[in-house]
């Protein structure tokens, strides 16, 4: 399905606007910070982070990042040893700048995450923090947590070390700029070597039975004059390269706290056996071959998103993974109860491996208290008394954090798509069925969700025939972006 921007005709940015600030208030979205909280953030900034640090501003850092972020969280570069290879992921520290149970501490906690919204931002952090004192800007000096970790020549890990430092990124560049520089050969070696390594870790991934899936994802955009539109955003290789440098960081992260006996997994559980059968339903009727003897995480990375019957059966596929969350251990549960020991086995399903959330502290709260612990572990000390402190109740902190940022993405992308089609109520549109909806209703209709050519919406559709994966004819039946509602009917 192509990519195709379109303006909004009819609905004035002032409507989408006032939808989006409604949404925020209805959600709960923090707005601004408080003073005593920004006074805090600006006198961190303010403050000289180099000492006690090792000094590795002779390192190559580059960041990649999609186009326009200033909030750079991660530094990558990649050498070869000779045998393997040396990564070092150079992340923001954001506990360089915040004082336990200070005001700044406080807001972040209330906040849980950074909410991306199509007109404006709700930030973890303050941006003279966030996109600026933290953020690892080109050219100049930042505080980072150092992760340096030796992989052999299949792309295992090796041995692992964190600490603090100090370095200098020499460019900010977007995935675009990454992808061209590699596919025209003009790509310094760092940058090469980060490609064999990601091409490596996915296959250390299939091995273990992890997953990434490749799903065409709805992005909202703003136009220059406000306006918004949906498209469609594929990843590109180099996307997933360095993601894979992310998840690497993240194992490794898992290993040092299973070894401290103190920590915060990020789990999923297993897919269920009965939605692993519900997509192999899904595949017979979209035509996609699936051997009886091939695991489904296996599978699910030869198929291609370019294609509308594997982009239908991706989407399906996302289904499988439900009920992420944090599992604190090595510490007193809520309310001071029993001490929280770590399962045998703890993995994140989707990974495929016991895994933290450990690169993205400018953006989740989970991350810094995470990183202390292996900072600790890896130093031979013991974790910070406020590190112990807050664990326990991390979980249920990121939890309501990480739902409320859900639902608010989505409704974000429901105004949006209202907006678009609003003019074009009675109108038919090509679709593709990515849900048919399960077993028809006892009004004999079934509810389920199309994904249209033009424009790049997807959106809920009743009809008594949903032919999952099949291009169908759908009507629009409504549009409201006041009510975040956007409804098509099928024959």
């Amino acid at each position: 399905m192509p990519i195709r921007q379109l303006r909004i005709a009819s609905a004035t940015p002032e409507d989408v606007g006032s939808a989006l600030a409604t949404l925020r208030a209805e959600i709960g979205l923090p707005a601004m910070y408080p003073a005593e909280a920004r006074a805090e953030a600006e006198a961190a900034a303010r403050g000289d982070l180099k000492d006690f640090r090792q000094d590795r501003r002779d390192i190559g850092f580059v960041t990649i990042d999609p186009a326009g972020s200033k909030d750079l969280d991660q530094a990558v570069h990649v050498a070869s040893s000779g045998h393997g290879y040396i990564v070092r992921y150079a992340v923001a520290d954001t506990a360089a700048f915040v004082s336990p149970g200070g005001a700044l501490d406080t807001e972040v906690h209330r906040r849980g995450v950074t909410y991306y919204g199509p007109d404006t931002r709700s930030l973890l952090y303050p941006s003279v923090l966030s996109e600026g004192a933290a953020s690892l800007l080109p050219e100049e000096d930042r505080p980072v947590v150092l992760w340096t970790v030796s992989l052999d020549s299949s792309g295992e890990i090796g041995s692992v070390s964190v600490t603090r430092a100090v370095v200098r990124s020499r460019a900010r560049l977007t995935y675009g700029e990454a992808q061209t520089a590699l596919d025209s050969g003009t790509a310094p070696e760092s940058l090469v070597h980060l490609a064999d390594v990601g091409r490596l870790r996915q296959q250390r991934e299939r091995d273990r039975g992890g997953v990434s899936l490749d799903v065409p994802e709805q992005e909202v955009v703003q136009r220059a004059d406000g306006s918004f539109d949906l498209e469609l955003r594929r990843t590109l290789p180099v996307e997933s390269w360095n993601a894979q440098i992310s998840l690497l960081t993240g194992i490794a992260a898992a290993r040092l706290m299973r070894e401290a006996g103190v920590g915060l997994l990020r789990t999923l559980p297993p897919a269920q056996e009965q939605d692993v059968r519900r997509l192999r339903r899904t595949a017979a009727a979209l035509g996609i071959d699936w051997p009886d003897d091939v695991p489904y995480g296996e599978m699910l990375s030869t198929v291609e998103s370019r294609r509308a019957a594997h982009a239908a059966f991706l989407t399906e596929a996302t289904t499988l993974f439900r009920g992420a969350g944090y599992l604190a251990f090595g510490v007193p549960g809520p309310g001071g109860g029993a001490r929280v020991g770590l399962p045998d086995d703890a993995r994140h399903a989707a990974v495929g491996a016991e895994y933290a959330h450990v690169t993205a502290p400018l953006r989740r709260l989970a991350d810094r208290y995470a990183t202390e612990v292996c900072l600790a572990q890896s130093a031979g000390r013991d974790v910070p008394g406020w590190v112990l402190e807050a664990l326990p109740h991390l979980p249920g902190t990121m939890g309501a954090a990480t739902a409320r940022e859900a639902a608010f993405e989505r409704s974000c992308i429901d105004i949006v798509e209202a907006a678009l089609l609003a003019p074009r109520v009675g109108r038919r549109f090509e679709a593709v069925v990515v849900d048919d909806g399960g077993e028809p209703r006892p009004d004999g209709l079934r509810r389920g969700e199309v994904m249209l050519r033009d424009p790049a919406v997807r959106a809920r559709v009743q009809g008594t025939e949903l032919p999952l994966g099949e291009r169908i004819k759908v009507t629009l039946a409504e549009a409201s972006v006041a009510d975040r509602r956007v409804l098509f009917t099928a024959p």
